[in-house]
């Protein structure tokens, strides 16, 4: 997809920073995602702790237009070992912000901040069905290495466990050498 300038442009003066306790609301998206208000605030606490780092895309009166997670490590260290793989997750861009460059953009942004924590591997789940985000992800230099059932769980916004299943893509990449 051919973007004009003016569309460079408004994804240039998106702020891509990390996500702060007082963005957490933005995050539900009007609603569409309030399920996931525990969830947002348990990330956030982690990130306070130093075991994740959470960017958001701010676009200046629009507010929050996209965000992308990282697991610096997990359970499975296959996937985050806490010094030379980490583990993408939750990315999203609002649908109207979409093909323009910023989640490119924000990939880059992760990768480049990855490696000067001395991280070399980026791994991501992609659902199988997401067929826009897979090329992306194969774009960008990101490989399928196996497949994963996607069986997680969550309580939601009233407390209720809620158990998920998507079949997703496990894909890396080999980030040290991209500076």
């Amino acid at each position: 997809m051919e973007t004009s300038v003016e569309e460079k442009q408004w994804v240039e003066n998106v702020s891509i920073r990390k996500l702060q306790k007082t963005d957490l609301p933005a995050l539900e998206w009007d609603g569409e995602y309030t399920r996931y208000r525990e969830v947002y605030l348990m990330e956030f606490e982690r990130s306070q702790i130093g075991s994740s780092i959470l960017w958001v895309a701010d676009k200046p009166v629009n507010g929050i237009i996209g965000q992308l997670f990282v697991q610096l490590n997990a359970e499975r260290q296959e996937l985050a070992d806490g010094f030379s793989r980490a583990y993408m997750y939750a990315f999203r861009i609002r649908p109207p912000y979409r093909g323009a460059g910023l989640g490119t953009r924000m990939m880059h942004v992760m990768e480049e901040d990855l490696i000067r924590r001395g991280f070399k591997w980026v791994t991501l789940n992609v659902g199988k069905t997401n067929y826009a985000a897979r090329r992306l992800y194969s774009r960008l230099g990101y490989r399928v290495v196996a497949h994963e059932a996607g069986r997680w769980s969550y309580h939601d916004e009233k407390g209720i466990l809620r158990n998920v299943e998507e079949p997703a893509w496990r894909m890396e990449k080999f980030i040290a050498q991209v500076l």
